[in-house]
């Protein structure tokens, strides 16, 4: 009996040891990720994955059927935000305020690196919105990638508000002039 309980037992840990290793392996190759490793590591060791990620090539294939939201400060956003992209804020963030969208409008959210962006999508979803979307790698990652931001007034800029010198370091300087 003893040697019938064991194998048993054996069985249920090779299970569940190939189950793991087979979400693990899902993960890995479901989700976004940054064209520099480094900066790449850092994203997935800040966020937690509880919004679905989506990278910029991503983003910019949904055409005009998204709503971008811009989840940093106002400082951050008139500095520059991807183009189209609605201030919706942070500490600060009020449902009430966002734009008018229905609860299965495409939504894609972001901040400097996801963070702030993924807390906001997880608000969102609490209140019923079905396709919300953290930009992965977020404004850094995007300008990292060589796209397009603008100033608050609508001009292309190289201008990128990296919220402080320590997260400067995962811009790339040849793609962007940071500002804090």
């Amino acid at each position: 009996m003893n040697i019938r309980i064991n194998y048993n037992l054996y069985l249920i840990f090779c299970f569940l040891g190939t189950f793991a290793l087979s979400c693990k392996a899902q993960v890995e190759t479901d989700r976004a990720a940054c064209i520099n490793e480094a900066f790449d590591q850092k994203v997935e060791r800040t966020i937690k994955f509880t919004v679905p990620t989506i990278d910029p090539d991503g983003l910019k294939s949904m055409g005009e059927n998204v709503y971008i939201l811009d989840a940093r400060e106002l400082e951050e956003y008139e500095v520059s935000h991807i183009p189209k992209a609605k201030f919706i804020g942070y500490k600060d963030f009020d449902a009430d305020m966002l734009p008018q969208m229905s609860k299965d409008d495409k939504i894609v959210i972001y901040c400097t690196i996801g963070y702030r962006s993924e807390k906001i999508g997880e608000k969102l979803e609490e209140i019923g919105y079905e396709n919300v979307y953290n930009l992965y790698g977020s404004i850094f990652e995007w300008v990292n990638q060589g796209n397009e931001v603008v100033t608050k007034d609508g001009q292309s800029t190289k201008q990128v508000h990296t919220y402080n010198k320590k997260w400067s370091q995962w811009l790339d300087e040849s793609q962007a002039e940071k500002v804090w």
